[in-house]
């Protein structure tokens, strides 16, 4: 079902070549916007190994990747961008990579969060704080604080996070409560319970799978999986998942008959 929107400009030719070669979207119309956009930002090891620089090199690289991915969201009236920058398995990395990960957070944290205020982007760091240091923790706490008040995008950074946690710490939580464990209330007490459920996951780095990332808030998610390394991710690189997005039938169970609109309304 492809709509109309004129909100989102024409998909552009990405200078990266996708896994599976995806083709630009027609130039009488333009995708569907998502509300939500989810990514898996793999690649930054690879990236750094194949110009013989340090695996640290590569996500710093990464930052600068999610800057454009931000900014292009914003453009396109994405409302809400959710990655995953840490995950509860990563601990299991070299030390001193997980040590300059945990720096290069505290430094983000420290230049970037003004400048994401200024562009209307509320922070929120989904993920299990315990293992973190009081440093870390506060720097986060202070930032969700900090653009609180901010509309135009909603970017949660996923840290330390886990799809297994997020449901196992949902069901804790209802148990403590004394509430009753159903679908509504795990959507209510997840981690992303702020949000709603992603429309779009895009992995780079050319692997093909979710790596427990979203396992619960995925069910009915469309998935885009591309070979570009994410220190080499823009503008052109999320158009090109947007228009495959805009070709995907969301059906949530139901049938191609059923969600597609009546005759004569298919374009606006």
């Amino acid at each position: 079902m492809r709509l109309r929107q004129p909100a989102l400009s024409r998909v552009r030719q990405s200078a990266h070549a996708p896994m599976t070669q995806l083709p630009p979207f027609p130039d009488s119309l333009t995708p569907v916007v998502p509300r939500h956009v989810a990514i898996v930002m793999d690649g930054n090891g690879r990236w750094a190994r194949g110009r013989h620089l340090p695996r640290l090199a590569g996500h710093k690289q990464g930052v600068d990747a999610l800057r454009r991915a931000v900014k292009a969201c914003i453009e396109r009236g994405v409302s809400v961008l959710t990655v995953f920058a840490f995950s509860s398995e990563n601990w299991s990395r070299p030390t001193t990579e997980v040590a300059g990960l945990m720096e290069l957070l505290a430094f983000v944290l420290r230049h970037e969060v003004a400048k994401l205020s200024d562009a209307g982007v509320r922070l929120h760091f989904p993920g299990d704080r315990s293992a973190l240091s009081q440093r870390v923790v506060q720097g986060l706490a202070a930032a969700e604080a900090a653009t609180a008040h901010n509309r135009r995008l909603v970017l949660n950074v996923c840290f330390n996070y886990g799809g297994r946690w997020d449901i196992a710490q949902a069901a804790r939580r209802l148990v403590a409560e004394g509430r009753e464990i159903t679908e509504e209330s795990l959507n209510e007490t997840t981690a992303l319970a702020h949000v709603g459920d992603p429309d779009l996951l895009i992995r780079t780095g050319g692997e093909m799978r979710i790596s427990n990332f979203l396992l619960w808030q995925s069910a009915y998610t469309e998935l885009v999986f591309s070979a570009c390394l994410w220190p080499d991710f823009d503008a052109a690189e999320l158009d090109r998942a947007l228009g495959a997005y805009a070709e995907r039938e969301r059906r949530f169970g139901q049938t191609g008959e059923q969600v597609k609109p009546p005759v004569g309304q298919q374009y606006a």
